[in-house]
């Protein structure tokens, strides 16, 4: 009787210290769930449903400079949607990797300030310095690969794809395979970037990729400069950003930009009789990553964080494959028997594993395009 009395105290004991709220008899009670602007994981917030509860109420997410027609963005903003019914809004679709940034800085707390950006690597990188950034480990947090996302978690690769030559056969007699072909007289005035490469990642990279076509490397971009200023004299290079639009009316008949741009192109544009023709020029292989991340002082921080779970889902980086771009979760959707072989064997064949610059690399050359870019294309 008496070792069933203290058996019963103990226990009555535990359920007491339990109720106050007090760890004891080897029990610990469940954390409290953190408010979604300060959540570094799903799991903090009370896991996915609460995380999804918490997104729904809010309602909105504020992205910019994302048009539907850029890496499948126009499936997946439909797609989440349709899912969680919360509205997208997009600012500035048509913006630049750096305008994003800017939005940050400029918007602050403001509910105006975008809840999610989509920036190139390099930006990132630069973004996650400024601390402007929110840490937050997606649910594929840890298959992302390692050299593809912050350790502090405040961005991660998503998509990516190669730079590419896109031609408008109808307009253009022979179209361009390589960077070397770029400078030939017979297109003149008809080569255009995506963007200025001291804000657009785009621009950025095609330039790194000029670079590694004129005997560059990730440690010299400056040859790259040096391509574009030829292009200039040569009266070759278009002063217009090239986009679907300028496309569609033959303002740029030849454009440096990612494959998965260049591709949907094709696609988007066939029905308005524009013959859009891709190659990747094999005088330069590069390939880079966009990464997504979420503002520190996000005025939708749940449905960021959501928007940022749907788009590392199976369903989110299979939408990327419908708009041409590469899943940066590709191997280990292969690896698994999740990823869309379908749509995977629509992208274009590329020979080698590509290799990416560092951060170190990255940064050098962002400083040299920042000093040069200007003076490379000048007029005079």
């Amino acid at each position: 009787m008496t070792a069933s009395r203290a058996r019963t105290a103990t226990v009555s004991g535990c359920l007491v210290l339990l109720a106050m709220g007090l760890g004891a008899c080897g029990h610990t009670p469940p954390a409290k769930p953190k408010d979604p602007s300060v959540a570094t994981s799903a799991k903090d917030v009370g896991g996915m449903d609460a995380l999804t509860a918490a997104a729904k109420k809010e309602g909105t997410l504020r992205a910019i400079a994302i048009p539907r027609d850029w890496a499948g963005y126009g499936g997946l903003i439909d797609g989440f949607e349709k899912k969680y019914g919360i509205t997208v809004t997009v600012d500035d679709p048509l913006g630049h990797s750096q305008d994003e940034i800017d939005a940050i800085k400029k918007n602050g707390t403001q509910q105006s300030a975008p809840d999610v950006i989509d920036v190139g690597d390099a930006f990132a990188r630069a973004a996650g310095r400024q601390n402007l950034l929110a840490s937050y480990k997606v649910a594929a947090y840890r298959s992302i690969p390692s050299n593809q996302k912050d350790p502090q978690a405040r961005w991660s690769d998503n998509y990516g794809g190669y730079i590419s030559i896109g031609c408008d056969a109808s307009r253009v007699e022979v179209c361009p395979q390589t960077f070397a072909d770029l400078l030939k007289p017979a297109y003149r005035g008809e080569v255009a970037l995506e963007g200025d490469p001291t804000r657009s990642e785009t621009g950025f990279a095609s330039v790194y990729a000029a670079a590694l076509a004129n005997g560059g490397s990730f440690d010299d971009i400056q040859p790259g400069l040096d391509f574009f200023a030829k292009l200039k004299q040569a009266g070759n290079l278009n002063p217009v950003d090239a986009t679907s639009a300028t496309v569609a009316s033959g303002q740029t008949p030849i454009s440096v930009n990612w494959d998965f741009v260049n591709l949907n192109y094709t696609d988007q544009l066939r029905s308005k009789g524009v013959n859009w023709q891709v190659s990747i020029p094999f005088d330069s292989s590069f390939a880079q990553y966009y990464a997504l991340a979420i503002n520190k002082d996000a005025p939708h921080p749940a449905a960021a964080r959501l928007w940022q779970e749907y788009l590392f889902s199976t369903e989110g980086q299979n939408l990327r494959l419908t708009g041409y771009a590469r899943p940066v979760l590709l191997d280990a959707m292969k690896k698994d028997g999740t990823l869309d072989e379908a749509a995977f064997a629509r992208l274009p064949t590329v020979e080698g594993t590509p290799e990416f610059p560092t951060d170190a690399q990255t940064e050098k050359a962002k400083q040299v395009v920042a000093a040069g870019w200007a003076k490379a294309v000048a007029d005079g």
